[in-house]
């Protein structure tokens, strides 16, 4: 077979143009240089040297997220792949103590990384006025000694594993998070979660369900000035409120002047099901069910999912994709076509940064080489 022949082969095409575009896309809008400054990656002092920079590692763990790859043999195996590894910016696939010892390192500072993205996103002006919190579940492998059996009220059902609750706005954004026990968290996680929120921008609404009916959540939401709406939970007290939302009695106690419309605050709390479509969507990305033995390690691995999810969502958002994707599987994939290495441009007409350039130049070597090698 010719190489030209090889060329025209729509197999060979195809496989060219999605991994031409897929995770290039998630990395030339976004740079990781800032994990450089963190002490963790720092040399060692006993002289030892990084062979591979955070940034390329940072890339490698995402493509593989992305992909649904998880562990670190499985990582380092998806990493040999040669439009792979050019992809994401090595000059040589990473070893297996490569990609774990970036993985054990990371643990330390996932959350402060977590945090850089939730500020990128924040400049591009994705987040909205009303943020919605919820708990999700987070199953793991049976081998992991660290989870235990958990219930989950949605479902009705136990299940095996941990828990995430998460702050979200905008489309799907999660811009707060902490990994728990299990999906039922206390209320100091509910409080901690939602000074997180707060401390990146200031909402006018703060959606939670019946779960959040406590005094201090609302009364911490409103003397920060965000208008707290949870269900009433009826089963709290023996002498029920005739009300259907918490605030109206705090708003009545605390406030002559304000007033807030049933219709307005029925409205407000429909939009809590953005924060299950974020969590579908997070699951897509990763946090569903954990591959990683241990609780340090299963943490990592959700925070990742976070990170992963915010990627994506600033991707669809620089490539012109800001609409409301219903199918959080979709909405993953979204930014498949906006890339053409082949012409070299975008479809938007603007041109690649430098890091994006110089990888669009070796993954043409990589097609000549693999080519070559089919001959």
């Amino acid at each position: 077979m010719s190489s030209a022949t090889l060329q025209d082969d729509p197999s060979v095409e195809s496989f060219f143009n999605v991994a031409e575009t897929e995770t290039l896309a998630l990395f030339e809008h976004l740079s990781f240089e800032f994990l450089a400054e963190f002490d963790v990656f720092a040399p060692a002092q006993t002289g030892r040297t990084r062979e591979h920079e955070p940034p390329e590692l940072m890339r490698g763990f995402l493509h593989c997220y992305y992909k649904d790859i998880y562990g670190i043999r499985p990582v380092e195996r998806e990493l040999r792949n040669t439009v792979v590894w050019l992809s994401c910016g090595f000059d040589r696939p990473p070893s297996r103590d490569a990609v774990d010892r970036f993985l054990t390192d990371l643990e330390h500072v996932v959350d402060d990384v977590f945090d850089r993205l939730v500020e990128q996103a924040a400049r591009r002006g994705l987040l909205d006025l009303t943020y919605c919190i919820d708990s999700t579940d987070v199953r793991a492998m049976p081998a992991d000694q660290d989870a235990s059996k958990c219930y989950d009220p949605t479902d009705d059902e136990y299940y095996y594993g941990y828990g995430c609750t998460i702050v979200s706005t905008g489309q799907k954004i999660p811009i707060a998070a902490e990994f728990t026990e299990s999906k039922q968290a206390p209320e100091e996680t509910a409080m901690r979660v939602t000074r997180d929120a707060l401390a990146v921008a200031t909402p006018i609404w703060m959606v939670g369900d019946s779960a959040y009916d406590t005094l201090d959540w609302h009364d911490h939401l409103l003397a920060a000035g965000v208008v707290p709406v949870a269900p009433y939970n009826v089963r709290n007290t023996d002498d029920p409120k005739d009300i259907e939302y918490r605030v109206e009695d705090r708003i009545e106690q605390h406030s002559e002047d304000v007033q807030l419309k049933q219709s307005t605050l029925d409205e407000t709390y429909n939009r809590r099901t953005r924060v299950e479509r974020t969590n579908d969507s997070v699951k897509d990305c990763g946090l569903g069910r954990t591959h990683a033995r241990g609780r340090v390690y299963a943490r990592a691995q959700v925070l990742l999912a976070l990170c992963l999810r915010l990627v994506v969502a600033i991707t669809n958002y620089k490539c012109g994709d800001n609409r409301e994707v219903r199918s959080s599987q979709r909405d993953k994939y979204s930014m498949i076509p906006y890339i053409s290495i082949t012409t070299g441009d975008r479809s938007s007409g603007g041109r690649f940064a430098g890091t994006a350039r110089r990888t669009a130049r070796a993954i043409h070597a990589a097609r000549r080489t693999i080519l070559m090698n089919f001959l």
